[in-house]
C-alpha cells in the first residue's frame, strides 16, 4: 500500500514539473519625452513625485519584445500600475498585464502582482493568471533591470517568466 501511494505522490509531482514553463520578456520603458510609456499621475500633495517617493502612482504601458534589441518585433504591451508603498522608497507594489498581440499568444493576458523591491537587482513577483492561451496560470515573474540611459530615459527590463 505504501509503494502505490508513494508511486502516485512521483507520478503527480513529475507531471505537474512537466507543464511547466519558462518565457523571457523585455520591456522597453521610456520615462520622459513625447514617447514615454511611465506616467506619475498621482503623488501626495507638497512632496515631489517619484519612482521612490511613497504614495507616487504611475501608470505603464511598455512595449514587449522577445529580443533587447528596442526596434525589435512587439508581441505585446506590459500595461497596469506601479504605486511606491514603502515610506523609504525601497518597495513597489505592481499590478500588470502583459496583453498580447502576437499570432501565437493574440489576445491572451498574464496577470502579474506583488510587492517588488526596486532596489534589488533581481525583483521577483507572482504571476496570479492569465486569459486564452495563459487562462489559470500561475507562477512568478524576474524581473532585471539590464540597462537604464539617463540622457535618452530609457531603461532595458528582462523578466524572466516561470508558470505551470
Amino acid at each position: 500500500m505504501i509503494f502505490i501511494i508513494t508511486m502516485t505522490m512521483i507520478s503527480q509531482t513529475s507531471s505537474k514539473e512537466s507543464n511547466q514553463s519558462n518565457q523571457v520578456f523585455y520591456l522597453h520603458d521610456v520615462t520622459n519625452g513625447p514617447n514615454a510609456t511611465v506616467a506619475q499621475i498621482v503623488g501626495i500633495t507638497g512632496k515631489v513625485w517619484s519612482y521612490n517617493t511613497f504614495g507616487t502612482f504611475i501608470m505603464v504601458d511598455d512595449p514587449i519584445t522577445l529580443t533587447p534589441n528596442q526596434y525589435a518585433v512587439q508581441i505585446g504591451r506590459a500595461q497596469g500600475t506601479i504605486s511606491v508603498a514603502s515610506m523609504d522608497g525601497s518597495t513597489v507594489i505592481i499590478v500588470l498585464s502583459f496583453v498580447f498581440n502576437n499570432v501565437q499568444y493574440n489576445g491572451s493576458t498574464l496577470e502579474l502582482q506583488g510587492a517588488s523591491r526596486q532596489r534589488e537587482n533581481y525583483r521577483e513577483i507572482s504571476v496570479v493568471s492569465g486569459t486564452g492561451r495563459f487562462r489559470f496560470a500561475k507562477g512568478y515573474a524576474v524581473f532585471e533591470t539590464v540597462s537604464y540611459d539617463p540622457t535618452t530615459t530609457r531603461s532595458l527590463i528582462r523578466v524572466n517568466v516561470t508558470i505551470n
